[in-house]
C-alpha cells in the first residue's frame, strides 16, 4: 500500500489519553521558545506519521516542534504518575517538563503518542524550570534512534529545536525540545499513584485504556488484567536482557521510568559499556551503584514487583506473585538465545551458558571493550586473541569455543554473517555523542548529530569510510561524567 505524505496539519488526531477523566493528567499549553532553529529531524521516524519529510524542515513545523504552535487536534496535557526512584516511593511525581501533544494515528492504523520534553513548566515540575538542555538533548535524540536500528523496543525520536534561551544546570546551558513518539508513554508509576492513593476506580479504568489500546486482544477477557500483568513482566524481562546482550546500562531505573509496553523509555545518564565491568556505574549520581549493569536484571524484577503490588486491588496477590515468577524465566531465555548468537551459536547445547560466562569473566579480568571484542570474534578466535592481555587463558577457552563450533551447521562465512547481523560494530559510544555535543553548543555546528544519526541507523554494517566510529574510547573519554542532570 502506498501511503500519502502528509503535512503536520493532516494527522489524524485520536485522543485517547485525553478522553480519560482529569485525575489523570493537567491540560495545559506549551510553554514557547524565543527564535528557535532546527537542530536536527529524523526522516525515518517521520515515516511513522506518515509526515513528508520536507515538511519537518519547514518554519511551520519548527515552531511545532519548539512549542510554539499546536498542530490541529493536538490537545496538550502533563501525565500524572508516581514512582519508587533509587528505591524510595514518591507519591507524586508526573511529567515535569514533557507535554503529551496527543496521538497521531497513522495511515497503517498504528498510533502514536507526541511528546514534546522540554516543553516549560507544568503542575507536576516542583522546583525545577521545565526546560530540557541541549546536551542532554542531543543525547536523547541520537540513543533512541540507534536503540531502535539495534532493534532494541524504544521510544523514538522525531526532531530537536533549539534556542539561546538560558537554562541553568550545573553550569549554564541553552534549551532545547525533544519531539519523541511512542505507542504509548504510560509508565509503572502510573499505576503506583492510583495504588497510593487508594483510587481503584481509576486504576481500573487504566489498566483497562492501556489493553484496550494495545493488547486489544485481551480486551474482554475475565482475566484480561492477570494475563496483561503477564505480559508486561515479561517483555520487561526480555528487554533488559536485550539491553545486558548490547552492554547497554540505563543509570535511572526508576518505576517511573518504566514503559508499560516494553520500551526503552527516558534517556537521561545511559552509557554503551565499553571496558567490560560487571559493576559498570554509568550514573555518577547514582553512588550506591543500585543500577550498575551487573544489578539491572534484578531491578527489572523489583520494579515489576512494585507494579505488581499497585495492581492488587484488581488481581489476586497470590496471582501477582505467579506472574513474578515467570520473569526470571523469560530473561534467562531471552538472554541466552541472544548470547549464544553473539558467539554464532544457533542451537542451544549442554554446557552453553558455562561458555558465556566464562568468555565474560575473561573480558571482565581484561579490561576488554565489550562491543569491539564480540565483533572481532566473528573473524576467529586469532582476531579476538589481539584483545586479551592474558592470552593463555584466552587460548584454554577459545579451544573449548572452537570444539563446541564444530556441533554447529554451516561454514565459517555463514558463522561470521550470522555474528555480524547481532553484534554491532558501532554503538553510540559517549565520547562520539560528546563531540557532536560540543560542535552543537559551542558553534551551533548541528553536522555531526546528522553524521552519527546516519552511522548508527546502520550499527551491524562494515561502514569502512566510518571506521573511526568503532575505535576504542580515546584517552580524554575517561573523564566524561554523565548524571541525572543528563
Amino acid at each position: 500500500m502506498q501511503t500519502t505524505l502528509r503535512d503536520i496539519t493532516q494527522f489524524n488526531f485520536d485522543n485517547r489519553y485525553a478522553r480519560l477523566p482529569p485525575a489523570f493528567y493537567r491540560k495545559l499549553q506549551p510553554t514557547p521558545l524565543a527564535s528557535p532553529y532546527l537542530v536536527s529531524v529524523s526522516d525515518e521516524a517521520a515515516e511513522l506519521l506518515d509526515l513528508d519529510p520536507a515538511e519537518m524542515r519547514s518554519e511551520r513545523f519548527l515552531n511545532i516542534l519548539a512549542g510554539n504552535q499546536l498542530p490541529p487536534g493536538a490537545e496538550p496535557l502533563a501525565m500524572l504518575y508516581a514512582g519508587h526512584q533509587f528505591g524510595t516511593f514518591v507519591p507524586q511525581l508526573g511529567d515535569g517538563r514533557a507535554l503529551l501533544l496527543g496521538e497521531v494515528v497513522n495511515a497503517r492504523g498504528e498510533r502514536w503518542s507526541m511528546q514534546l520534553k522540554g516543553a516549560g513548566e507544568t503542575p507536576f515540575s516542583r522546583t525545577a524550570d521545565g526546560r530540557a538542555v541541549l546536551r542532554s538533548t542531543i543525547r536523547e535524540y541520537l540513543c533512541s534512534e540507534a536503540m531502535h536500528a539495534l532493534g532494541i523496543p524504544t521510544t523514538r525520536a522525531l526532531g530537536i529545536a533549539g534556542a539561546d534561551e538560558p537554562v541553568y544546570r550545573e553550569t549554564p546551558e541553552t534549551a532545547a525540545v525533544l519531539l519523541r513518539l511512542a505507542p504509548s508513554h504510560v509508565r509503572f508509576g502510573s499505576f503506583e499513584v492510583f495504588y497510593a492513593r487508594r483510587e481503584p476506580a481509576y486504576l481500573t479504568q487504566l489498566a483497562n485504556h492501556v489493553i484496550e489500546g494495545h493488547f486489544p486482544s485481551l480486551a474482554g477477557l475475565p482475566d484480561a488484567h492477570e494475563k496483561f500483568l503477564h505480559e508486561v513482566i515479561v517483555r520487561t524481562a526480555r528487554l533488559i536482557a536485550q539491553w545486558q546482550a548490547v552492554g547497554f546500562c540505563h543509570g535511572v531505573m526508576n518505576t517511573d521510568n518504566m514503559s508499560i509496553l516494553g520500551l526503552t523509555l527516558d534517556y537521561g545518564p545511559f552509557g554503551f559499556m565499553e571496558a567490560f565491568d560487571p559493576g559498570h556505574i554509568c550514573n555518577h549520581s547514582d553512588t550506591q551503584g543500585r543500577y550498575a549493569y551487573e544489578n539491572q536484571p534484578y531491578i527489572g524484577l523489583w520494579n515489576c514487583s512494585r507494579l505488581a503490588q499497585a495492581l492488587t486491588p484488581l488481581i489476586d496477590a497470590e496471582v501477582c506473585n505467579a506472574a513474578l515468577a515467570r520473569y526470571e524465566g523469560a530473561y534467562l531465555d531471552q538472554y541466552n538465545v541472544l548470547m549464544r548468537g553473539k558467539l554464532g551459536l544457533a542451537q542451544a547445547l549442554d554446557g552453553d551458558d558455562v561458555l558465556i560466562g566464562d568468555v565474560l569473566t575473561l573480558l571482565a579480568a581484561h579490561g576488554t571493550d565489550f562491543t569491539i571484542f564480540f565483533r572481532a570474534l566473528g573473524d576467529g578466535t586469532a582476531a579476538a586473541r589481539d584483545l586479551m592481555l592474558d592470552r593463555d587463558a584466552f587460548d584454554a577457552w577459545a579451544a573449548r569455543y572452537t570444539a563446541r563450533l564444530a556441533a554447529e551447521p554451516g561454514n565459517d562465512a555463514e558463522r561470521r554473517a550470522r555474528m555480524n547481523r547481532v553484534n554491532p560494530k558501532y554503538v553510540l559510544r559517549n565520547h562520539l555523542a560528546q563531540v557532536a555535543i560540543d560542535k552543537a553548543t559551542r558553534h551551533k555546528d548541528f553536522s555531526e548529530i546528522d553524521r552519527l544519526l546516519s552511522i548508527l541507523r546502520r550499527p551491524f554494517d562494515e561502514q569502512p569510510e566510518h571506521h573511526a566510529y568503532a575505535a576504542p574510547p580515546p584517552a580524554w573519554a575517561k573523564d566524561i561524567a554523565v548524571s541525572c542532570s543528563s
